[in-house]
């Protein structure tokens, strides 16, 4: 294996292990293990519990307007698909990430509806890996698209 190839097998590998480890934390929200803690930090009252339903509704319906405005360049891996095209408008008129920025935004909304250690390590577990994805991702976006740069100076989030 050559040295191209080599650094080609570990890049690919690394968006496996992000896109994997993404998809493991989400799921990490719906289910109770018993291993883990899920000690409270404060008592959740009814209007923190309201306030994580309200994020969790709001950002799941603009993650589908995202899904809904990236139509076929949709996936969940960082690099583009072929044949795709940079989305700038919709929702990516304000946000250049509004899938990863949701999802985030709903772990946290869980995290507040709980108010427990567990789904705080996960929030901050997700956040941490999304924003390594961005960045590999982003690279990926302004090699393949010229406009790419611009886009990034004009939609700051």
């Amino acid at each position: 294996m050559t040295k191209f190839q080599l650094k080609n097998f570990f890049k690919a590998a690394y968006e496996i292990i992000l896109v994997f480890l993404q998809f493991f934390i989400i799921s990490l929200h719906f289910f109770q293990w018993a291993l883990i803690p899920q000690k409270q930090i404060i008592q959740v009252s009814p209007f923190s519990y309201l306030m994580g339903i309200l994020i969790i509704i709001i950002s799941f319906i603009i993650m589908l307007v995202a899904i809904k405005d990236l139509g076929r360049n949709l996936s969940p891996f960082p690099r583009p698909i072929n044949n795709s095209n940079l989305v700038t408008k919709g929702i990516y008129q304000f946000t250049r990430h509004p899938m990863y920025y949701s999802l985030i935004f709903i772990s946290l909304g869980f995290f507040i509806t709980k108010l427990s250690i567990y789904y705080l390590f996960l929030s901050i577990s997700l956040v941490l890996i999304i924003k390594f994805k961005i960045a590999l991702e982003e690279q990926y976006l302004k090699n393949k698209f010229k406009n790419y740069l611009l886009y990034k100076n004009e939609v700051k989030y």
